[in-house]
């Protein structure tokens, strides 16, 4: 499985597990998945991505853009109702 797939699996097994908002917020990706996009945006950078590569970098800012909506949401949910 490639590691923007288990990424994707990561965020499913979160939600699935019936989450909280503090669980959500505190979610980050894993170690290797971490690796693969600081190498991604390296590559990018510097030699350049193949099409491949380029497509799985797009696939991680969708990934990336689509926590940061979920991370909002929670944290309107986390805060004290006043």
């Amino acid at each position: 499985m490639k590691v923007a797939e288990k990424a994707y699996h990561e965020i499913i097994d979160l939600f699935a597990k019936g989450c909280d908002p503090q669980s959500i917020l505190s979610f980050k990706p894993s170690s290797k998945a971490q690796r693969r996009v600081r190498y991604l945006l390296n590559q990018s950078k510097t030699e350049g991505l193949t099409a491949d590569e380029d497509a799985e970098l797009q696939r991680w800012g969708e990934i990336e853009s689509f926590m940061q909506l979920v991370k909002a949401r929670a944290r309107q949910f986390a805060e004290p109702t006043q």
